[in-house]
């Protein structure tokens, strides 16, 4: 039992810094609650970041020690799917936070949104998992990356895409009067939509190549495989209706939002339904 309970204090931990990072993404916006000296000088904004790199800190140490109990690389069951995304999407979201300071109020969209994981991951029991022969192949590491960082890149596009929804109300005009303009916010959002197509692109390849190694074919059609074309064929053609036509920034965030939920069901919905060895979760 000690060596169960090892990784969850660090996880727990990791957790909580994420949650008083979003708390305060959300105090330096809303008005009421930070007060105009205090979001004019962004000081938030530092403290934000402090508080993600402590929280990616100690993921690390989570997965750190699940790997030395279990003996293998924590990425297979729902437990590790979880904690391992919730790793990665911190470790991009924070560069991106960092490099990118227009887009960074958009924290109070994407933090949240996290946050659906991690209450989820809170709640699942952290059981060793087994690692099957067909993971011991370097392409399905490189699928695995691919597809973390087209995760993210959708993330923080959608939470762009909600800042454009949440400007339909007087509220959220307030919360995000610092942000540029909605088309400029919707042209930024839209160019990690096309970074994403072409990891998303890259993902599928190298998936391909490992299925035919792990299994003796490129494709199958299961529900996996299935659910992840249908992504990629909606974020294709929401990139070519955004590219060709005069979208409202509103509708354009909707598009964003729904290819995201099409992504997350994806991943984190079609194993539960898949019978077949390719699940991308034990």
């Amino acid at each position: 039992m000690n060596g169960i309970v090892s990784e969850l204090p660090w996880l727990w931990a990791g957790l909580g810094a994420y949650f008083v990072a979003t708390l305060i993404a959300m105090w330096g916006v809303v008005p009421r609650f930070a007060g105009v000296p205090f979001v004019k000088t962004k000081r938030h904004e530092h403290v934000v970041m402090i508080f993600l790199v402590v929280g990616i800190l100690l993921l690390t140490m989570a997965i750190a020690a699940r790997w030395i109990r279990i003996g293998h690389g924590p990425w297979i069951s729902l437990f590790e799917l979880l904690v391992s995304q919730l790793w990665s999407l911190g470790i991009i979201f924070f560069l991106l936070y960092w490099r990118l300071p227009g887009l960074r109020p958009s924290a109070v969209v994407v933090l949240p949104v996290m946050w659906i994981l991690g209450s989820w991951v809170l709640i699942l029991e952290p059981t060793a998992s087994h690692f099957p022969a067909t993971y011991y192949n370097s392409w399905k590491w490189v699928h695995v990356g691919l597809g973390k960082v087209f995760l993210a890149l959708l993330l923080a596009g959608v939470g762009l895409a909600g800042v454009m929804v949440l400007r339909r109300t007087q509220r959220g005009q307030r919360w995000f009067s610092s942000m540029p303009s909605d088309a400029v916010v919707d042209h930024l959002a839209w160019r990690f939509m096309m970074l994403a197509l072409v990891f998303d692109s890259l993902m599928l390849i190298a998936g391909a190549v490992w299925a035919q190694d792990a299994w003796g074919r490129y494709w199958a059609w299961d529900s996996l495989e299935t659910s992840a074309f249908l992504t990629w064929l909606f974020l294709a053609i929401g990139l070519h209706v955004r590219l060709s036509y005069r979208v409202p920034t509103w509708v354009s965030g909707l598009m964003i939002i729904g290819i995201f939920a099409m992504a997350f069901a994806t991943y984190f919905g079609t194993p539960y339904i898949s019978s077949a060895a390719h699940k991308g979760m034990v």
